[in-house]
């Protein structure tokens, strides 16, 4: 008899039950997907209007465990979609406040109007006090919404068109505190799209160490010193 995984993300029964439908409508959406969706930028924002392309289950859980292990209070997500991921950190700055006090928000990025109104469903059938109250929802393009009011961030999530990437992480740099972490999902498989992004965080002018974890299709761990 096999032992279940742990799963470290504290929540109630219901969170639990949301984010494991979440995850699996996620999974049939991407699985009927053309296998040359990403490599067409013609027509992709159409194409993924309707999609959820959530991160995957298990890196939702390990940036749930890191968002926690480094008491992470102020984190960007850039790239927001449905919201699914957006959930997690939700409940790890909550518990993070819960623990150490002061003040802290997930700042959540989406241009598209009936995405954002998703996660807004997602998070509120989550619970308004449990995951909303600690998220900051900056909806339209993000090269506008993230230029003001940011406070010192801990963790930065990246899961976005890699046109974006460095820009939105240029944009966040200055407020990256000593010790934060970036996060970059699909660093293996998207290693080409993403070839300015990861060549700014590997290059060692720009004050990174680097870490490809052996996640599906990749997971870059980046630690700025």
């Amino acid at each position: 008899m096999s032992i279940p995984a742990p799963n470290p993300v504290v929540a109630p029964d219901h969170v639990h039950a949301l984010l494991n439908r979440l995850h699996e409508e996620s999974l049939t959406q991407e699985a009927a997907l053309p296998p040359t969706y990403l490599s067409k930028p013609e027509g992709f924002d159409d194409l993924m209007r309707d999609k959820f392309i959530a991160l995957d289950q298990d890196k939702c859980q390990f940036v749930y465990q890191l968002a926690r292990a480094i008491g992470a209070r102020n984190i960007a997500e850039i790239g927001t979609s449905f919201g699914v991921s957006t959930i997690y950190l939700a409940l790890a700055v909550g518990s993070n406040l819960d623990r150490f006090g002061g003040e802290g928000k997930v700042i959540a990025t989406e241009k598209e109007h009936t995405k954002a109104e998703k996660a807004r469903q997602h998070w509120k059938e989550a619970g308004d006090d449990l995951v909303t109250r600690h998220i900051d929802l900056r909806e339209g393009d993000l090269l506008e919404t993230l230029k003001n009011n940011i406070s010192q961030l801990d963790l930065v999530l990246i899961d976005i068109w890699a046109p974006v990437a460095l820009p939105a992480l240029k944009l966040l740099e200055p407020k990256l505190r000593s010790g934060a972490v970036v996060i970059i999902d699909n660093s293996i498989s998207s290693a080409t799209r993403y070839k300015e992004l990861l060549g700014h965080l590997r290059s060692p002018t720009n004050g990174y160490t680097n870490l490809t974890l052996p996640y599906s299709k990749g997971l870059e761990l980046c630690v700025k010193i």
